[in-house]
């Protein structure tokens, strides 16, 4: 949501498109009746702070120490 640059309210976006990969156009419309301004905006990445981890750097987790049983006290028993 993004504030009314007239009157300060709310107002909701109507509309979005992707310019770029990186850039969206939006419309908006001022949820304040008496105002009810419409106005568009730019969004863009400016700076990317973390990057997600790759999958390949995640440590895979350490075998279990214990057995999973079936509900008789062995595990290589097929039924």
């Amino acid at each position: 949501m993004m504030r009314c640059p007239f009157c300060r309210s709310g107002a909701y976006t109507r509309t979005s498109r992707y310019l770029t990969e990186q850039t969206k156009e939006a419309y908006y419309q001022c949820q304040n009746i008496d105002c009810s301004s419409t106005f568009k905006t730019r969004e863009s990445i400016e700076h990317v702070i973390r990057q997600p981890i790759s999958p390949e750097t995640i440590p895979a987790p350490p075998p279990s120490e214990y057995r999973t049983f079936n509900r008789y006290g062995n595990n290589n028993c097929l039924h």
